[in-house]
């Protein structure tokens, strides 16, 4: 059906000579009509809005793009294509304003075909060098199409301003170039706090979190004022490298830019920074702070705690959550199944999950149903676990089958083990991970020769193990650690110290079964080439 907006329009009013002989008066009467009528329709909602467009005695392009402008705004991006193409059976040209608002819809619609005539269009017309047109032909192309089609938009478009450059920028973060990114962010004539703020969100969006970080320190030594929306992507750059340090100078900074009462976009930002650097109570001083919160609020505080091995205040946040009358949504579930898994809770873990697969079927993802495989594997219940596997509602990923066979690594289960690592060679024959996986379960059971001949077959295959790898802040200076490295300076007081922790361990009386295996990884003859 046709939307009732994109009906003809009332016949044009005939030409009447008579009219040139009209007085002064009578077209100043005219003109201020028309402008009562466009005051009419910005003031009016959307879907009344094409009956004062009808109504009024004088169309032109301003009247016809105020329109456009109104639907666009209230996101009715359909209505305002069809007005546009009511102007043009009017035989209203359009302006440069008037592509600069229509184009965008058609990014929104994401309809690209629509978006290509109107660049054709405009192109026909002689706007599309013009900045305001080309940068909305720029967006189109950056989101819609390809990177180059987008860059050619830039090229025909006569003086480029800070806004192209941005868009183009974004654009080449989508598609992770990040070289022409750099390129185009260096040449720029001039730069705002939007350009920064787009550098340093592609940096952490695309996981180069070091550049995220370095460049927004670079952006306040060059004089520029950071906003609302610089904080968070900075801030979650930091949080993702776990630099507490760092973050905290962002945080003092975000007060000093931006006043004590910060954002709700900012704060979120901050209660998850905390809890991945694994302070919980910074995370929870955040949280308290706030005169009002969100659902992402209570995901940001429940999933920190949850990930910090605290499922009981996970769980606790949770049930205070529901009492506030807040809709917990997808990630809040996992969050605590998140949290059931680190304590093992399997009964409530059950619970929780049927709850949503009865009351709210459309928050349950694969990763819920992976994060149940998980608590079950790591309890134990590997039977249950394989059972659960083959139950899903759809065909399981490599991960369902790693969660299962590290449960086997750490019960001892290599008849499910090996069944499980089958199904991992099968859908990933050339993840490495998958091969590390299954020579370490075979080492915790202390199966040598099956640890050889998986090797080997990594050998032949050309595959390399890739390094663990972690770091440690410390007096704002990062300490990176990579397995077997021997350049570290403090290496034979770091090798003291953990070869000194695992005779604790052994000789300990209390600690869990579920150790023993990976301790056995640790061979002391390895320690001691270590010096």
């Amino acid at each position: 059906m046709k939307s009732r907006i994109c009906r003809p329009f009332k016949s044009k009013p005939p030409f009447n000579p008579q009219r040139q002989a009209h007085t002064p008066a009578c077209t100043h009467q005219t003109e201020t009509k028309k402008a009562h009528g466009l005051e009419r329709i910005s003031a009016l909602e959307p879907d009344i809005a094409h009956q004062a467009f009808d109504e009024m005695s004088v169309w032109d392009v301003v009247s016809a793009t105020s329109t456009i402008s109104r639907f666009a705004r209230h996101h009715s991006h359909k209505e305002a294509i069809c007005i546009f193409s009511r102007m043009l059976a009017l035989d209203i040209r359009p302006n440069e304003f008037t592509f600069g608002t229509v184009i965008p819809s058609s990014t929104a619609l994401q309809s690209l075909n629509s978006g290509m005539q109107l660049h054709g269009c405009a192109k026909k017309m002689g706007f599309n060098s013009n900045v305001f047109v080309g940068s909305a032909i720029l967006d189109l192309y950056a989101k819609l199409s390809t990177i180059e089609e987008a860059r050619k938009a830039f090229e025909d478009t006569h003086e480029p301003n800070v806004v192209s450059y941005t868009t183009l920028i974004c654009g080449y973060f989508k598609k992770e170039r990040f070289d022409d990114a750099v390129g185009l962010f260096q040449v720029m004539p001039e730069r705002n706090v939007v350009s920064w703020n787009a550098m340093i969100c592609g940096y952490s969006q695309t996981g180069r979190n070091e550049d995220a970080v370095n460049l927004f320190v670079g952006m306040l030594r060059e004089g520029f004022l950071p906003n609302h929306s610089t904080f968070p992507c900075a801030i979650r750059a930091a949080a993702n490298i776990a630099v507490l340090g760092m973050g905290r100078s962002f945080h003092a900074s975000a007060i000093k830019f931006l006043g004590s009462n910060l954002s709700l976009f900012v704060s979120n930002s901050l209660i998850s920074f905390y809890a991945k650097c694994g302070s919980m109570e910074d995370s929870l001083l955040a949280f308290t702070k706030l005169p009002e919160r969100n659902v992402v609020s209570w995901n940001a505080l429940i999933c920190g705690y949850a990930q910090n091995g605290k499922g009981k205040e996970a769980l606790d946040f949770f049930q205070k959550m529901e009492t506030v009358s807040l809709e917990p949504n997808s990630v809040t579930l996992l969050g605590v199944l998140l949290a059931c898994t680190h304590d093992g809770l399997i009964n409530e873990a059950y619970s929780y999950f049927n709850q949503a697969k009865l009351k709210n079927p459309s928050i349950l993802k694969p990763e819920h149903y992976a994060c149940m495989v998980d608590l079950l594997s790591r309890s134990g219940h590997l039977n249950e676990a394989d059972r659960f596997i083959s139950d899903l509602p759809f065909d399981p990923g490599i991960g369902f089958w790693k969660a299962l066979l590290g449960g086997c690594q750490i019960h001892s289960n290599m008849e499910l083990g090996e069944f499980a690592a089958r199904k991992i060679l099968g859908l990933g024959p050339g993840d490495v991970s998958s091969y590390v996986m299954l020579s370490n379960a075979h080492s915790a059971a202390g199966r040598w020769q099956s640890v050889s001949m998986v090797r080997r077959e990594m050998r032949e295959k050309g595959m390399q193990r890739v390094p663990g790898c972690s770091w440690i802040e410390i007096k704002n200076h990062i300490h990176v650690f990579v397995t077997a490295d021997r350049r570290q300076s403090g290496r034979d007081e770091i090798y003291k110290v953990l070869r000194f922790f695992l005779d604790h361990v052994r000789e300990s009386q209390d600690f869990d079964c579920w150790i023993e295996p990976y301790i056995q990884l640790y061979d002391h003859s390895f320690l001691e080439r270590s010096d």
